[in-house]
């Protein structure tokens, strides 16, 4: 599956600081639990990929 291929494929996402200062993305489907930890940098790096990414989708709206 590519990165713009439509999934049927549901997902919890819950997104918080974990008790040693990094930031956990939780994923949770279908009998999968995956963990990923980044520190605030990289966790800062991320968002602002998710920022222009969702600033691209919205281009290809209109």
């Amino acid at each position: 599956m590519g990165i713009d291929k439509e999934s049927e494929i549901a997902a919890n996402l819950q997104i918080g600081p974990t008790t040693l200062g990094m930031v956990r993305l939780y994923i949770e489907a279908e009998g999968v639990e995956l963990p990923l930890d980044f520190d605030p940098e990289e966790a800062e790096e991320i968002a602002e990929e998710m920022k222009a990414a969702a600033s691209r989708a919205r281009a290809m709206k209109k």
